[in-house]
């Protein structure tokens, strides 16, 4: 008995030692990096139809470079014409062997013209005949100390992050519903699962975004469609650009450079596009600190709120550093 006893205290060990060495070389959560080596990877999704709004810089974009790659055909949406015309051409580059120009649609959304959403879902349809998957990217960075932002500050974000994306979902669900199949995929963030300091409207719009959409998964089982929420921690990417500070009106207008605290865009759209081919629940997708953070929050939630109060600031104050 006690041979038996000290093998499973070994095992148990064992098994914490593996996960923290994993861990500590992760960009991803465990079952994500697991599925980058054993699951399927973007590749099995070719000849789907996905749709991507906010597709014209950022993550969007490089999603819409990935899945090209991967061979399937695209419906690429953002306000900006020009910019999508440019990623489309760099898509039917990346997968000159896989789609031809037929198999790149771009079509011009503004996710707050709610009113616009039914029409483009029936202008997708006419095109291709359905919608696979729904990837919901489009959205807007906010900064700004919490004392400092206006009202109207949140609405705004709140109508872009939360709303537009409720909106379009609800208007493609009906076709999904009726095939019995379909992926939504939602594009949160690390703020959507802790509370940093400094992004009030940003990570209040996050939390909302869980909210919503884990309660629409679970209404979906009997159609089999999945819900996916990606997470995201810190992206080399130009999101601050046209971040709302807490004045309306008001935009950050600096750049995110590359540094050891921030992922490469490339690899955070790869990432999530291996969670949308194994249709994962969720997928945390950040280096360190926050990926650590995020599983203390987890599973020492109050041992998290404690850090983050004391030092949430400092590690802000570090990943702005990186702003030219």
């Amino acid at each position: 008995m006690v041979c038996f006893f000290t093998a499973a205290a070994v095992a148990v060990l064992g098994t914490l030692l593996l996960f923290l060495v994993t861990l500590l070389f992760s960009d991803g959560d465990v079952l994500l990096m697991f599925k980058t080596k054993f699951g399927k990877q973007p590749d099995s999704l070719a000849g789907k139809v996905v749709w991507i709004t906010g597709a014209s810089s950022g993550i969007g974009e490089h999603i819409a470079y990935c899945l090209a790659k991967a061979g399937c055909r695209l419906v690429l949406s953002a306000r900006r014409i020009e910019e999508l015309e440019k990623v489309k051409q760099k898509c039917l580059l990346i997968g000159k062997d896989h789609i031809s120009e037929s198999d790149v649609f771009v079509l011009p959304l503004d996710i707050v013209a709610f009113d616009t959403h039914k029409p483009a879902v029936q202008t997708v349809l006419q095109k291709f005949n359905q919608i696979d998957i729904l990837i919901n990217n489009a959205g807007r960075g906010q900064q700004a100390v919490w004392m400092d932002v206006e009202l109207s500050v949140d609405r705004q974000m709140f109508e872009i992050n939360v709303l537009g994306p409720v909106s379009l979902t609800q208007q493609v669900l009906p076709h999904m519903i009726q095939r019995h199949r379909g992926h939504i995929i939602v594009v949160s963030s690390v703020a959507g699962k802790i509370g940093p300091p400094h992004f009030r409207s940003y990570t209040g719009s996050k939390h909302a975004l869980h909210g919503y959409f884990e309660c629409l998964r679970n209404e979906l089982d009997q159609y089999d469609i999945d819900v996916t929420l990606a997470c995201p921690g810190p992206v080399v990417s130009n999101i601050s650009l046209v971040s709302l500070t807490g004045k309306p009106g008001e935009i950050v207008k600096k750049q995110f450079t590359a540094s050891n605290m921030r992922m490469a865009t490339g690899r955070c759209a790869y990432l999530i596009c291996v969670a949308v081919a194994n249709r994962l629940y969720e997928a945390w997708i950040s280096r360190h600190p926050s990926l650590v953070i995020l599983y203390l929050n987890q599973y020492f939630p109050d041992l998290t709120k404690w850090i983050l109060k004391k030092a949430g600031k400092l590690v802000v104050l570090k990943i702005r550093t990186h702003l030219d």
